[in-house]
């Protein structure tokens, strides 16, 4: 079925998978991000130049669509992705848009005993503390939200190839490389816009 998609951060390292992803699957695209220039025109594909703290934008970007694709990054800062998917639910919220996938990280939530010693304790306690703490309170704000949500939470990224051959919504008990490539994060959320079973839950990948 296609869909008229707004991908929110689509000039990042995964946004850009998903759009591209996106188009080849048939879906109407509309790409909100802060470098329109950087994104090539394509057929099927709407490019909204605009902050996602930016509310006024943001609701231009989700108005009337299908669903919203959130793939956020903001390296180990740790200050707009939770501020950047307020905005979006909000303009959902006030514009009628139900289904919502986001882009979150292994080892939110309750997927944290998926992790190995090195990503709790010096990964996420240390080095990436303040990007981790921005993930929790992302992830609190979809939940709260009221929409058709999915949050899907990848493992530590790769620039490997989609190979649609990877591991979902597993315990603590699967062996896994806690790796995963841009491109198959990219097919997993949009993998979700499909499934209706997993409305309402979180869904790690990875190899």
């Amino acid at each position: 079925m296609s869909l008229h998609l707004t991908v929110i951060g689509a000039t990042g390292s995964v946004g850009r998978h998903v759009v591209q992803q996106a188009l080849a699957e048939g879906h109407r695209v509309t790409a909100l991000t802060r470098r329109p220039e950087q994104v090539e025109p394509r057929e099927g594909l709407e490019v909204i130049g605009g902050d996602v703290l930016d509310p006024v934008a943001v609701r231009s970007a989700v108005e009337g669509r299908d669903a919203v694709v959130v793939a956020l990054g903001d390296g180990r800062r740790g200050t707009v992705r939770e501020a950047g998917t307020r905005a979006v639910v909000e303009a959902m919220q006030a514009g009628g848009v139900r289904r919502l996938v986001v882009q979150s990280t292994l080892g939110a939530g309750d997927s944290r005993a998926n992790l190995d010693l090195v990503w709790k304790h010096l990964m996420f306690g240390l080095l990436l503390r303040k990007a981790y703490a921005d993930h929790q309170r992302q992830e609190e704000v979809v939940r709260a939200s009221g929409l058709d949500w999915t949050i899907v939470r990848p493992a530590a990224f790769t620039d490997g190839p989609r190979t649609g051959s990877y591991q979902r919504g597993f315990g603590p008990e699967a062996a896994s490389t806690l790796k995963i490539s841009r491109a198959d994060v990219a097919h997993a959320l949009l993998r979700e816009l499909g499934e209706e079973a997993e409305v309402g839950r979180a869904v790690a990948v990875a190899y």
